[in-house]
This record gives structure tokens, C-alpha cells and sequence, in this order.
């Protein structure tokens, strides 16, 4: 990192290269691999890596490594106030959407997105019909009924958010009036839909088609909502959470079942997984950012059992250990 008492020219020198400013600009926007960065900026990958060694060095950029992947964001140390790139970046940031290639890196960064988003809703309707051969299976299923049993103190209007094939609403449809699924694939929602229906005990079911981070559900339309083995699946878990908070009704509660982090990268393909499980702490942290209280982190006794669909493969597929996040909507909001 360039020191507080190095030349001022040194740290002049960083920023006065505008594709660093390009950079620093969409990671400021989104979290990226170091490919989707260069698909964003519209160069070759090789060009960029000079660049982000040098933002690296300056402490501007943090790294996530799942697998073999690399992912980048902003990471200015804001606590450090008198630091010279600290205080260059908070001054120049502002000026980014002046630069002249900055309306062209969004679009592209738009389309990166939009792609991978379309990747994630083309893998998981194409194995849709094998869902639950390959994704839904547990030791024991008391991983589900925990969630279950989390959501109701008033069983009224509930949904089931990243429904799948319905493998958690199956638990919830004798629970209360109305079950509404949302899911961003459609054939999973077929899935999720010769299930239910067959078992609604007069609970009124919708299926609703939309992603997590903008859902097909009114502000305070719910008294309760689980998310159950969805998040790591998400670029960002967080805009989620948000939205969890914004269609529970005051006093209603959230309840998610996550992966806890693990090194099963074949997962990537074969579950359609885009993190490689999630730090219960992170997902707590985004709760309480949200808005919810009482928040919480609870172990499982159960494990997660992904089963491999490459049938070649002699690798048997471990059992992954499991954690709930929950929280509940202040009273008075």
C-alpha cells in the first residue's frame, strides 16, 4: 500500500490511468470475476491483469477465492481517513460516470449479468425433471421440518422463496391459507406445481415466476417466508435479504437453510451453485443490515446429500454440513 508520506505523484500516477478508474467504477457497481471484468471493460483479460495487480497493491480491490475462481469488489479501507489513496479514491469517485467509456462498461456490465443470470435459469430448467433425483435429498429431513417449524406463529400468508421443485412448501401447504412459490425458472415451478397441488389441503397455491433480488410479491404481503437452500446460488445474497424484509408483514419472520463454505467445486456445474456454501455469519450480517431482529445462527443436525449426475465419475459425493439463519420483522415497523 502506498504509504501516507510517499510522494504525492506516486498516488497521482495510480488513479491517472482511466481504465483503473474504469475498474474501480463497475466493482463499485458489482462483484466480478476477473473474466466478467474484462468482458465489462471490453478488453482482453491480459490487459486488465496489469492494472488490478496495481489496485491490489494500493489495498483498493477485495479478493473472494471459491475453487479455482477469483472474484473482485471495491475495497477501499474507509476507516483509514488519513490514508492518501483513501482519500484520492473518495474525491474522484464522484467523477466516474464522466468518464467517457463509463455509460459503455455499464451496458456491457449489464449484459454480464443479464448472462449470468440466464445461464443459472437455462442449467436449472434443463434439470428440472431431475431436481429431485440430484438436489433435494437429505440424511434425514430434519433440516426441512426445522425450517418449517420456524415460520408460523400466525399461519396466514406464506411463501417459499427459490421453491424449486417444492421440496420445503411441500412441509408448509397444511400450515396455512395461502403458499406462494416463487422461482426463477419456470420448468421448476411446473416441478414445484405436480407436486403441490395433489397435497394443498385447501391452501390456496401461487407460482409466481421472478428472481430473489426482485420478487413477484407486494411490500408487506407475507406473514412469513423461507429460503431454503437458495442464497448460495445468488451473486449477491444480500439483495435478498432485502427483499425478504420488504414483503414480511411487521412482526413476521424469515428463515433460510444454507451450505455452510465447503471445497465440492464440481457443484459449480453439476448443482448450478454460483458460491461454494456461505459464512452463517455473512448471512446474519445481511439480515441485520435488512432490518431484521433477532437475528440469529442455529446448527443442524442434518447434512446436505448432493448426488453426482456424471455417472463416470467414481467420486462419491460427501455429505455437507447445514446451518438456519432466521429473523423476525420489528413489531412497530
Amino acid at each position: 500500500m502506498i504509504a501516507p508520506t510517499a510522494h504525492l505523484g506516486a498516488a497521482l500516477r495510480l488513479f491517472g490511468e482511466p481504465t483503473r478508474l474504469r475498474i474501480l467504477g463497475l466493482l463499485e457497481l458489482s462483484e466480478l470475476s476477473v473474466g466478467e471484468l474484462a468482458d465489462a471493460l471490453g478488453m482482453q483479460q491480459s490487459r486488465v491483469s496489469n492494472h488490478l495487480r496495481l489496485l491490489r497493491d494500493a489495498h483498493l480491490l477485495q479478493e473472494r477465492h471459491e475453487g479455482r475462481a477469483t472474484y473482485l469488489r471495491l475495497g477501499v479501507p474507509e476507516e483509514v481517513t488519513d490514508d492518501l489513496v483513501a482519500r484520492l479514491w473518495s474525491t474522484l469517485r464522484a467523477e466516474i460516470p464522466t468518464l467517457p467509456e463509463f455509460t459503455s462498461d455499464v451496458a456491457r456490465l449489464h449484459a454480464v449479468i443479464a448472462r449470468r443470470r440466464a445461464r443459472s435459469r437455462s442449467f436449472f430448467d434443463r434439470v428440472a425433471s431431475e431436481w429431485e433425483k440430484i438436489g433435494v435429498d437429505f440424511e434425514h429431513g430434519e433440516a426441512r421440518e426445522r425450517v418449517a417449524a420456524h415460520v408460523f406463529a400466525r399461519p396466514l400468508v406464506l411463501a417459499d422463496l427459490g421453491c424449486g421443485t417444492g421440496y420445503l412448501a411441500s412441509s408448509l401447504v397444511g400450515l396455512c391459507a395461502k403458499l406462494v412459490c416463487v422461482d426463477s425458472s419456470a420448468a421448476m415451478l411446473e416441478e414445484a406445481r405436480k407436486k403441490l397441488e395433489p397435497i394443498a389441503r385447501g391452501a390456496a397455491l401461487e407460482f409466481r415466476r421472478g428472481e430473489l433480488d426482485e420478487l413477484p410479491i407486494a411490500d408487506d404481503e407475507l406473514d412469513g417466508c423461507v429460503a431454503g437452500m437458495v442464497l448460495h446460488h445468488l451473486d449477491d445474497p444480500a439483495d435478498a435479504v432485502r427483499e425478504m424484509r420488504r414483503v414480511l408483514k411487521p412482526g413476521s419472520s424469515a428463515v433460510v437453510l444454507e451450505l455452510a463454505p465447503h471445497k465440492e467445486e464440481w457443484m459449480r456445474d453439476e448443482q448450478g451453485d454460483h458460491h461454494l456454501g456461505l459464512d452463517p455469519r455473512d448471512v446474519r450480517i445481511a439480515f441485520e443490515r435488512a432490518g431484521f431482529v433477532d437475528a440469529r445462527i442455529e446448527a443442524v443436525e442434518d447434512r446436505y446429500q448432493p448426488k453426482r449426475r456424471e455417472p463416470a465419475s467414481s467420486e462419491a459425493a460427501p455429505a455437507l454440513p447445514l446451518y438456519i439463519v432466521r429473523g423476525r420483522v420489528p413489531s412497530g415497523a
